[in-house]
């Protein structure tokens, strides 16, 4: 991990919280905001050290918050929850395979709307809920699934592309010989 990839990685998600609010072309034909967050949450959690994800998750959800009519902070704790989560199990998790990206992408975009919306209801606040919750639970799982592995694809080709390869050493060297006794020595 070098600053660059990391610094890509906080603008890639202060974009997507940007064009989750503004672009609403998408939005408005789905009914669906085009929340990332969750996607690139998991990235952070699964390649990143702890307080990158806790940073990541924490100005993500204030970003979002900030640019949306819910309560400033109330995005933070899901999208916590989904780093600490994923950072505490990320030694059992598939990181390299694509069916396992989706499904952590698919359950992160679920999951987090569905917190969200339960710490909304725990405050007082009134959301927008109807018989159309569910599917639009669906396509966000759906787009942060799909999103996953093509986050996880971009990042590593800029981390290959930017970082340089540690060099492998060995103790072997080929000019080198080895003396084991009388029996042994080259005539």
């Amino acid at each position: 991990m070098n600053r660059f990839t990391l610094i890509l990685l906080f603008l890639v998600t202060w974009l997507s919280v940007f064009a989750q609010t503004q672009f609403s072309g998408l939005r408005l034909w789905l009914n669906v905001p085009m929340a990332l967050s969750p996607a690139l949450i998991c990235y952070a959690a699964l390649t990143h050290d702890f307080w990158i994800t806790v940073s990541l998750a924490v100005l993500s959800g204030l970003w979002a918050d900030s640019l949306s009519a819910s309560p400033l902070g109330i995005s933070v704790m899901p999208l916590f929850l989904l780093g600490f989560t994923l950072q505490l199990q990320r030694h059992l998790i598939l990181r390299d395979q694509s069916f396992a990206q989706f499904w952590i992408g698919l359950g992160a975009g679920v999951g987090v709307p569905l917190l969200t919306l339960g710490v909304l209801s725990l405050t007082g606040s009134q959301p927008v809920t109807g018989r159309f919750t569910f599917v639009q639970l669906l396509l966000l799982g759906l787009l942060n699934g799909i999103a996953c592995p093509v986050l996880f694809r971009i990042f590593d080709l800029l981390h290959r592309s930017f970082d340089y390869r540690p060099l492998t050493t060995s103790s072997f060297r080929a000019d080198r010989e080895t003396v084991r006794g009388r029996q042994f020595r080259p005539r």
